[in-house]
């Protein structure tokens, strides 16, 4: 048997005419840039996420970038996030001159230690952009806790997280602003890039729909120095189709996930643990195991697929050696990336095949 991580191709083939008539409206319109799919399209995911203010924007890495725009990061400001996370995360504060700040992770959870983040706090910070990974939210009302005693700006990056839940509010509607990813391989991933800014406050929505249009408002009149960031109609009108199957992929995320933890507890590897106040939307299923090479090189002779998130943490990338780290500062989001790898999950993923990795994984720890 051969398994995917991912299997985008069974996906497709449930929705099929649905996504294909929608993306030959969009053509036979003729309207490809922002326009009434890109409206329709925020209006309902605004609606899901329980967000006063939803921007349809061209990646996950341009929605952080436009947050943190319209947030006032400069050249110079702190921004504290976390090091084991996508490269957009700390790549768009550096790319405006700004300075990541690195705190280390919870191993529990993987996200941000949120009890460091007040001690790395200074004059300079401006700040906080914590990372919902793998799908489930970070400890917010710490977060908001520190954020309102030093008045620093909140920036969830939400890329992973679309529909998970803390405490009963939406990630992406907790902080200032909510950043989300509609790459391919998200759990409501688009035919290509595409991105989302979330936020309920007023004049931050009305400042980043003119930043994603080069910062003109009316057209060629520029108030603001902008981007070219803006959500085009064709991907709008695929991800309206995938949005009304959303929650129910995430609920079968959840099954498959809940199956693997049931059927992997007992063995020498540490399982994903789910905080009591979070709804988990798995975009992976991720554990852990000292034995994390060998275990992938098994798995991959049986024909299963497994990814490594993330290899090597931010703080250690050598585009970031300015920054004065080094190996042992930050130890418990370097040991994540020697030991974490992520099993398949989708919501296709039979239990046969869910068997298959679980029988495989009892094989290598009970000597094959």
């Amino acid at each position: 048997m051969k398994i995917t991580s991912l299997d985008l191709r069974r996906q497709y083939e449930s929705i099929r005419d649905e996504i294909n008539n929608a993306v030959l409206e969009v053509i036979d319109s003729r309207s490809f840039i922002l326009g009434p799919f890109v409206e329709s399209f925020e209006h309902s995911i605004a609606k899901f996420c329980y967000a006063k203010h939803a921007i349809g924007v061209s990646s996950g890495t341009d929605a952080i970038l436009l947050a943190l725009m319209a947030c006032g990061i400069k050249n110079g400001d702190e921004v504290i996030t976390t090091p084991f996370t996508f490269f957009a995360t700390a790549g768009s504060i550096a790319r405006l001159g700004a300075v990541p700040v690195f705190v280390d992770i919870d191993p529990s959870t993987y996200n941000i230690d949120v009890s460091k983040i007040a001690s790395a706090v200074n004059k300079k910070t401006k700040a906080i952009l914590p990372v919902h990974l793998y799908g489930q939210c970070a400890d917010m009302d710490a977060i908001l806790e520190v954020a309102r005693a030093n008045r620093l700006m909140v920036v969830e990056d939400a890329a992973q997280a679309i529909g998970a839940v803390y405490k009963g509010q939406n990630a992406g509607t907790m902080g200032n602003v909510g950043c989300f990813s509609f790459y391919p391989t998200k759990n409501l991933g688009g035919y290509g890039d595409g991105g989302l800014v979330t936020t309920n406050d007023d004049e931050l929505a009305k400042l980043i729909k003119i930043l994603r249009v080069h910062g003109s408002e009316p057209k060629y009149y520029h108030s603001y120095i902008g981007i070219n960031g803006r959500l085009d109609a064709i991907q709008a009108a695929i991800l309206s189709v995938k949005l009304k199957y959303l929650n129910g992929w995430s609920e079968r995320r959840r099954l498959g996930a809940s199956y693997y933890s049931e059927h992997l507890k007992g063995l020498p590897i540490r399982l994903p643990k789910i905080e009591s106040h979070n709804t988990h939307i798995f975009h992976q299923y991720v554990i852990a195991t000292s034995q994390r090479d060998e275990l992938i090189k098994y798995l991959k002779q049986q024909g299963i697929g497994t990814a490594i998130y993330y290899p090597v943490p931010l703080h250690l990338q050598k585009c970031f050696e300015y920054l004065g780290y080094k190996e042992g500062d930050l130890l418990e989001s370097e040991k994540a990336s020697r030991e974490t790898l992520a099993l398949p999950i989708f919501p296709e993923i039979t239990q046969k095949e869910q068997d298959y990795v679980i029988g495989h994984i009892k094989n290598f720890f009970t000597g094959r």
